[in-house]
């Protein structure tokens, strides 16, 4: 209840930040021309307006798409306003295994540090279907082509933080939808099954699976004694193309639900926070909403779960890669 109370009102919470604040405001006078940071489907919603800000605080931006021309879209909108921007982009489709292998050996190539890897883009309550690699579109775009982004981008992550001394972040965007999920949370022996799928369902599978992601590698992490946290952020409710499948029902809902939404400066202020802001130093496995840490669904917090999830991505992996 607190929360619906904070999201309404706008009340700041105890990182002095809430629902009201903008992605400019929980970043102003932060310095981070000594960061590189990688960000999934920054050209276009939260995701262009994270890499804007971030490229207004003088990190160097690698924005990571499928759609190359809205990517030249995107740097040009970012250049137009702020010239002395550095931002890249590079293809990715977080459908394809190949594609995030593709990727991150050519971002390997340009020899460049890595402190920050924002795993953004998503899709939202697709009608079935299945990737090239026969997986669900939700799970494999929204969890397991992140995770396995993750996976290949950490030794470059951890070299970095070795090497410069400064904390590397690694923030997975979730939502609140995580709580609407299937019975046991995952559907592990029917996450590509079309019988008994559901799109709304689907994607809160997909946002747990964000969450549980996040926890376990922060476990991970921290049992290695790595200086690279890892959280998992809930941005709002924000009309953006992520609901292009669902635009009509989006719309009519906004009709009667107004006071909970956010524009798109306020939908990204919490992932750039968590990105950079100095309060976030140390903090690790954690979700965060509104800039504030917020708990998550008992299966979203099940370590249990966690590991499962994270056996049963590798295993995935695998098998795609072997067939």
């Amino acid at each position: 209840m607190k929360g619906i109370v904070s999201l309404v009102t706008g009340r700041v919470g105890p990182s002095g930040f809430g629902s009201a604040s903008t992605a400019e405001h929980v970043t102003e006078g932060i310095d981070a021309s000594n960061l590189t940071v990688i960000i999934t489907g920054g050209a276009s919603g939260i995701g262009l307006e994270t890499a804007r800000v971030l490229a207004l605080r003088k990190a160097h931006v690698i924005i990571a798409v499928r759609n190359m021309v809205s990517a030249k879209e995107a740097r040009q909108h970012i250049l137009e306003e702020n010239q002395s921007a550095r931002v890249d982009i590079l293809k990715l489709d977080l459908c394809s295994v190949n594609s995030v292998r593709s990727f991150v050996d050519n971002f390997i190539a340009l020899d460049l540090p890595l402190n920050i890897l924002i795993n953004n883009a998503g899709v939202m309550f697709c009608p079935f279907s299945l990737t090239e690699d026969g997986i669900e579109m939700q799970f494999a775009t929204n969890h397991l082509g992140h995770f396995l982004l993750t996976n290949l981008l950490l030794d470059k992550m951890k070299q970095t933080a070795k090497l410069t001394g400064i904390e590397g972040r690694i923030i997975n965007l979730s939502s609140i939808a995580h709580n609407f999920t299937y019975k046991k949370g995952i559907r592990f022996d029917k996450i590509n099954d079309r019988k008994g799928y559901t799109n709304k369902r689907a994607y809160g599978q997909s946002k747990l699976a964000n969450i549980l992601h996040t926890n376990e590698l922060s476990r991970i992490l921290q049992e290695e004694g790595v200086n690279i946290t890892a959280n998992s952020v809930h941005p709002g409710v924000i009309m953006t193309p992520l609901m292009r499948h669902s635009s009509y029902l989006m719309y009519c809902l906004k009709i009667f639900t107004f006071y909970i939404w956010k524009n798109v400066p306020q939908g990204a202020a919490t992932t750039c926070y968590v990105a950079l802001h100095p309060s976030v130093k140390g903090v690790t496995g954690k979700y965060f909403v509104d800039c504030n840490e917020f708990k998550p669904s008992s299966f979203a917090s099940s370590p249990q779960l966690g590991k499962k999830l994270w056996d049963f991505s590798n295993k995935l992996i695998t098998s795609i890669s072997k067939s």
